[in-house]
């Protein structure tokens, strides 16, 4: 290791880069590159929505009912700050403010948590319904099994739904642990506005799985 003065203080770079400067951007561009694979990977996921919402518009519309949207409007205001938090702890870390980066650190964390569990529950529901992906699609109670008489292939909209939730879903709960290995290296003293690269990846990362939800919550919630 050595260390160097760069535009963001001085830093102890790992001793296969050239500079500080070289291991903060090669620490971006990594992170970008990552990105944009998972976008690519939820691309195809929207795609096959929109090709099978055009073909079966009724149907997707009759699946939306049995989402309560309030529920999906609240986990959106709670990953919007979420986003918020996550933003600011980078913020306070590059102005030296251990407390703060650490209090906002752990609401991110927490609001991640309040979401998981908002979605345990949606889960139950729907699985108490037997409003279940593909061959699993059993459906319970007389609403559902009016809603499967009059469509047949109604397990397509729940295939959508667990597919992308479910994939968004593990994203945030690797989100999480990776604000809580930040936490745990706020707490070291590890950030400063000498270095906070990893606050910064772990940022762009968690900005990704909330602005993927975005997406989601309107294509299967409002979709009625």
């Amino acid at each position: 290791m050595s260390t160097v003065s760069t535009n963001h203080g001085e830093h102890h770079h790992a001793h296969h880069f050239d500079s500080a400067e070289a291991e903060y951007e090669a620490s971006k561009f990594g992170t970008w590159t990552f990105l944009v694979t998972e976008i690519l990977m939820f691309g195809g996921l929207f795609v096959g929505y929109i090709i099978f919402h055009q073909k079966f518009p009724e149907m997707f519309h009759a699946g939306s009912k049995f989402l309560d949207w309030k529920l999906g409007a609240f986990n959106t205001v709670v990953l919007l700050i979420s986003s918020l938090t996550m933003a600011l702890s980078i913020y306070y870390a590059q102005h030296n403010d251990k407390a703060k980066t650490l209090f906002n650190l752990y609401v991110t964390l927490i609001c991640g948590g309040i979401f998981m569990v908002v979605k345990y529950f949606e889960y139950t529901h729907k699985i108490h319904m037997g409003l279940l992906p593909g061959a699993l699609f059993n459906p319970q109670g007389a609403e559902a099994e009016a809603a499967f008489a009059a469509y047949s292939n109604l397990g397509m909209y729940f295939s959508f739904y667990f597919t992308m939730t479910g994939l968004h879903g593990s994203h945030v709960l690797v989100g999480m642990g990776l604000i809580a290995w930040c936490i745990v290296r706020t707490h070291r003293g590890e950030f400063s506005s000498k270095y906070w690269t990893p606050l910064e990846c772990v940022g762009l990362f968690w900005h990704l799985v909330d602005l993927i939800w975005i997406y989601l919550f309107p294509l299967l919630y409002l979709i009625g």
